[in-house]
């Protein structure tokens, strides 16, 4: 496979990428913290090759990135009050919400567990892409598996060259550090992984103490 780099500013960049998720490939991304490689989040065959594109392993589960705060609801069976703070407050930007995830999402996706991470990326491009789909785009980093996380087009080349038929150059991101990443099916929340949103300002959000 042939990697093509497009400036994300390009006027077939976007085309391009929509062309490519509705064939079910996958596109990479600059997302508002690192990279991603992008799919349509319903398209099994598709997350199917996120996995193969970085040798993720198969339990590991993959998430999704909505186009706005309402989409929620598309990929949550429920919604605790306590994600529904946190999305009020924080969405867009850098935490993922662990949610009672809905039977239609693909079992892949959800590495056969019963929940899902949602996020909603401060990231027009993204959202825009994902807007125009019609549907939330499962996503992970654009490296391989136990890699540096991707902050440039030329990071994901490197690691993803010939195994993503598109990257869109948006230049390097803010940051390096991934999302913050919450458990809400318990109570209290429960940290799964501490990244760009400082644990502080979401336990100050919540009114509680999170657990770990």
């Amino acid at each position: 496979m042939e990697t093509l780099v497009l400036k994300a500013n390009d006027v077939s960049a976007m085309p391009r990428a929509l062309e490519l998720l509705r064939a079910g490939e996958i596109v990479a991304l600059p997302t508002d913290t690192v990279y991603g490689i992008m799919a349509d989040g319903y398209n099994a065959d598709a997350i199917e090759k996120l996995f193969i594109a970085k040798d993720r392993p198969s339990h590991k589960a993959i998430q999704l990135l909505i186009a706005d705060a309402a989409d929620l609801e598309r990929a949550a069976a429920r919604v605790s009050p306590q994600a529904r703070t946190l999305a009020e407050t924080f969405f867009p930007g850098g935490l993922t919400l662990v949610v009672q995830a809905r039977d239609d999402l693909p079992k892949n996706l959800r590495a056969d567990t019963d929940t899902i991470g949602v996020r909603l990326p401060d990231a027009p491009l993204v959202r825009e892409i994902a807007r125009a789909l019609g549907r939330p785009l499962a996503a992970t980093s654009a490296n391989r598996s136990g890699g540096a996380n991707p902050r440039t087009a030329q990071d994901v080349l490197r690691d993803l060259d010939g195994r993503v038929p598109l990257i869109l150059d948006g230049g390097a991101t803010p940051d390096s550090v991934p999302s913050t990443v919450l458990d809400c099916t318990v109570e209290p929340p429960r940290v799964l992984r501490a990244g760009a949103i400082a644990i502080t300002e979401i336990e100050h959000a919540l009114g509680m103490t999170l657990a770990y």
